[in-house]
């Protein structure tokens, strides 16, 4: 038996006392077996004190369980490639094949006499099976609900994780996350299980709440004058979000009141009467940032104690609102909030799971915060809508972004939620124009509603589920979301055993010439599309168009208060556009060749004569498919990070578009000609240049991997 500290003290006593439990043993009566005292084992369970090989085999034959047994399998286990799984995690048997093939592939490497050619595939297949192992070892997995304002997500959340409390005079249960209808949450909530029930805040930084200050200021000095600056500038009335405003006039002791005087109702507006006193900006900004007193906001987070006279979930929903209204002394102005409790947020399981309540969508769907989830390989995207309009245009929205930018997860890892309020299933009407009789029949006619409208994209067959917070039970939701992280580890798990599967058939077969020989055909052919494909088509499509786009979508304060913020704001972000513009003429060039070249692989690998080359057929295919999909993610930061510092730097264009407010409607236009006008400029021509440059070279990387895979395996000049 190996060393026991190979896998940590605390992590192996824990799961000795696991086993322990399961098997109805005491402490006490596996001590007295032991012939140990109660102390000693105790310290061993906890992780003080380290148990010898020959301790462990003495515990382990006493306990005589299959759970005994499993773990004196598991700690024999010696990892020397991969990193070491957690004792209870649930692929450690095909993280251990990986590893096992893994040393096959490396020992071979180190043979004087293997070709080059056949070294780079197996170094291929080496890199595969550590960023395949990589996404299955991460146990830690979020869901992302995002939606439009005032839809009921928080509510949804809430009620799908127990998180309410008992409604007044016995009505509703009401949610422990601030909701109402819309613009309530000042930031992102992350919910995630801890030691207990509590709070805790990653606030924002001094330059960003004096920013959100002087855009307050700024609204507060000019009134209602925002309004010309737009048909709809006056459906947000203002350069700030009406959360923040909240928080800082709660902050400042800025509130808006109602007085009695001569026997009627006056409403006061403690900031309009400060800013009589202060008129000017700098003053007024200086006034309230004093007020606000920031220096003694510097807490981070608050738990629950026992000895508190209320249950915990009050107390948790009043420090929240507290906290997400700017009503608490010793917090600041949130960035964003994570709400701790003491269970599992969707059951047991033995992974970690985090819900992310992102902030809601206003007119602007397109933003930088929710479409990182999108494309991340360990988040469950849950896309809301109402009832009446879905599939809503904002969830269609991201989803036609994430595909036309190539992103491969949307149909593995992102679902639609339908928020339906009471009667509007009933109110459904079949073809013949006759209403439904029951929920469920509603719910399958809106469904096929949403398919139909989904099909144009692909994606008829995305996960759908019907949730009615007041009514449903929220057990069907739980168990969606639970499915669709299983599919998403499963799609890894496939994807590894895949890999291991290929590897030792190629560890099996390297020395057959009679495979070798079908290994070369097939190579030829594949070299043949490589060359016939290795220049990029004429990108499509303007980099900034989606920039320039949202520009005239959002609400003219909106775009002022990004222009304040040289290009970055978390609504309304010019890098994250240009990232994504970038992305989109990379996959609208490269991505019919990549489904070309993964048809002729799978086609030529269905071929009988080529079944001893498979293997390299498929894994030629998953390398270009790996190969493109970082192609795109460096296309993205390249677009963001270049531009941004350009953007930061352009210090005319800012002026240019600060000047066109308050000169009337057309203000998104005109900053939008502004914008372009300094797109056509010669160094952002040169960037534009640079960066279709790195497409190039990229695509030129990506098919050099897969010609590694077989380069030199035929003959010269095929």
């Amino acid at each position: 038996m190996v060393n026991p500290n190979v896998v940590g003290q605390a992590e192996l006593g824990q799961h000795l006392a696991q086993i322990r439990e399961q098997a109805g043993i005491s402490q006490a009566e596996l001590a007295r077996r032991l012939t140990w005292s109660q102390a000693v084992l105790s310290r061993v369970e906890s992780g003080e004190r380290s148990v010898s090989p020959e301790e462990l085999h003495q515990i382990l034959k006493q306990l005589d369980t299959p759970g005994a047994t499993r773990l004196r399998e598991v700690i024999q286990r010696d990892w020397s490639i991969l990193p070491r799984p957690a004792i209870d995690h649930r692929d450690h048997d095909l993280l251990w094949d990986a590893e096992q093939v893994a040393r096959d592939l490396s020992a071979l490497r180190e043979q004087p006499d293997v070709r080059n050619a056949f070294e780079r595939r197996l170094r291929a297949f080496l890199d595969e099976l550590q960023c395949t192992a990589a996404l299955l070892l991460k146990r830690s997995h979020q869901v992302a609900f995002i939606g439009s304002i005032g839809i009921g997500k928080s509510t949804a959340i809430c009620r799908t994780t127990g998180l309410t409390v008992p409604g007044l005079d016995g009505g509703q249960p009401a949610p422990v996350l601030e909701a109402g209808s819309g613009g309530i949450t000042i930031c992102e909530v992350h919910l995630r299980s801890g030691p207990q029930y509590g709070l805790i805040i990653e606030p924002r930084g001094e330059d960003e709440i004096r920013t959100e200050v002087t855009d307050f200021a700024e609204h507060i000095l000019r009134g209602d004058a925002g309004s010309s600056e737009g048909s709809d500038a006056g459906n947000e009335g203002q350069g700030i979000s009406k959360e923040i405003e909240r928080a800082i006039r709660n902050m400042a002791g800025l509130r808006r009141t109602r007085e009695k005087v001569d026997g009627k109702s006056v409403r006061r507006d403690g900031a309009k009467d400060l800013a009589t006193i202060h008129p000017n900006s700098r003053e007024f900004v200086v006034e309230v940032l004093a007020r606000m007193q920031l220096h003694r906001r510097d807490r981070r987070d608050i738990w629950y104690e026992p000895s508190f006279d209320k249950p915990a979930l009050v107390w948790l929903k009043e420090m929240f609102e507290q906290v997400n209204n700017g009503r608490h002394p010793d917090f600041t102005l949130p960035k964003r909030i994570e709400v701790v409790v003491p269970k599992p947020l969707l059951g047991e399981t033995d992974l970690s799971v985090r819900i992310i309540d992102t902030k809601g969508i206003d007119r602007t769907a397109a933003r930088a915060d929710l479409e990182m989830h999108l494309d991340d390989p360990h988040t469950v995207v849950v896309l809301c809508t109402g009832f009446n309009n879905a599939p809503a245009a904002e969830p269609r929205l991201l989803l036609e972004r994430a595909l036309e930018a190539g992103v491969r997860t949307v149909r593995t890892h992102a679902t639609l939620l339908v928020l339906p309020r009471p009667e509007e299933a009933l109110a459904v009407k079949d073809e013949s124009g006759v209403r439904v009789e029951t929920v469920a029949e509603g719910y399958e006619l809106k469904g096929d509603q949403i398919a139909l409208a989904l099909e144009p994209l692909g994606l008829a067959n995305l996960p759908l589920c019907f949730f009615n917070a007041h009514q449903d039970d929220p057990e069907s939701l739980r168990s969606v979301l639970s499915e669709r992280i299983d599919r998403s580890r499963e799609n890894s798990q496939n994807k590894l055993r895949e890999i291991v599967l290929n590897a030792r058939r190629l560890l099996d077969n390297y020395e057959q010439e009679q495979v070798q020989e079908v290994i070369r055909q097939a190579s030829r052919m594949l070299q043949t599309w490589v060359s016939r494909h290795s220049k990029i088509p004429t990108p499509t499509g303007s980099l900034q168009a989606s920039l320039v786009e949202q520009i005239q979508k959002a609400y003219a304060s909106t775009v002022r208060a990004t222009v304040r913020r040289e290009g970055e704001w978390e609504t309304l972000s010019f890098s994250h556009h240009l990232g994504f513009g970038a992305r989109r003429m990379a996959a609208q060039s490269l991505g019919k060749s990549v489904e070309a070249f993964s048809e002729l692989c799978k086609t030529l690998a269905e071929n009988p004569q080529y079944a001893e080359a498979q293997d390299l057929l498929i894994q030629a295919d998953r390398v270009l498919a790996t190969s493109y999909e970082e192609l795109l993610r460096k296309v993205q930061i390249m677009g963001q990070h270049a531009f941004r510092d350009e953007l930061k730097a352009a210090s005319a264009l800012w002026l240019q578009c600060s000047q066109e407010w308050g000169s009337g409607a057309g203000y998104r236009g005109r900053v939008a000609d502004h914008t372009l006008s300094w797109f056509h400029q010669p160094s952002q021509q040169n960037l534009k240049d640079q960066l279709l440059s790195m497409i190039g070279r990229e695509w030129s990387q990506a098919l050099l991997s897969v010609t590694n895979l077989f380069d030199g395996e035929h003959p010269e000049g095929a």
